[in-house]
């Protein structure tokens, strides 16, 4: 995903076997656990080639068949897209940067009829923290949160189905998403503490070399 001409050909392969594109789903994203201070830059440089630049790669080449179609091209994004969290600066900017992006293509196609959905799941259940890159880049290996108590990758795919369904322009999942998102615009230094404090729970996390200073 992080390689143009790669998703330039996935367009391309897709138009020659199946001759068009009704629906783009921009999913393929990594993240990584870190306090910005440790962290060394080239991972953000990797989070954002995966995670932007692969959902404007295959959006600058998808674009013009799914508009045909009067289609929808959805990006995967992330509470983290809407509320910064900490040990996840590559990844929350990644995020909050697909949701600027999609946002401004849905604007430039108002009077097309092609549809833009920007999903934010919540925590869910999946590999991407086993791959969580580290400080210094080398893969995570482990999840420090209970993966059996969120919501499952097949109830998340479903709820982003319906959204495409109904056309909608933005889908925000769990309670907790739903109110980390609301009440950041309410009590944004409220929802600051309770961020940091989510985040200090978990198994070994980063902002314990705070505490421990």
């Amino acid at each position: 995903m992080s390689v143009e001409s790669d998703c330039k050909a996935l367009i391309d392969k897709t138009i020659n076997t199946f001759g068009r594109i009704d629906i783009l789903i921009n999913n393929a994203g990594i993240s990584m656990r870190a306090l910005f201070c440790d962290l060394e830059l080239e991972v953000i440089r990797r989070l954002m080639d995966v995670n932007f630049w692969g959902t404007v790669y295959c959006t600058k080449y998808a674009e013009e068949h799914v508009r045909k179609q009067k289609g929808s091209i959805v990006g995967i994004i992330s509470i983290a897209g809407y509320q910064g969290l900490p040990g996840r600066t590559g990844y929350s900017a990644s995020k909050y940067a697909i949701r600027g992006f999609l946002e401004t293509v849905r604007i430039e196609n108002l009077k097309t009829g092609m549809h833009v959905l920007v999903a934010a799941p919540g925590f869910t259940s999946s590999n991407i923290r086993y791959t969580a890159l580290t400080a210094d880049g080398s893969k995570q290996g482990s999840t420090p949160r209970a993966e059996k108590n969120m919501m499952s990758a097949e109830y998340c795919a479903y709820r982003i189905y319906v959204a495409i369904r109904r056309r909608k322009r933005s889908l925000i999942l769990t309670t907790q998403g739903k109110l980390a998102v609301l009440l950041n615009k309410l009590v944004p230094k409220l929802v600051d503490r309770a961020s940091y404090k989510l985040m200090e729970s978990e198994p070994d996390s980063p902002l314990l070399r705070y505490k421990k200073d």
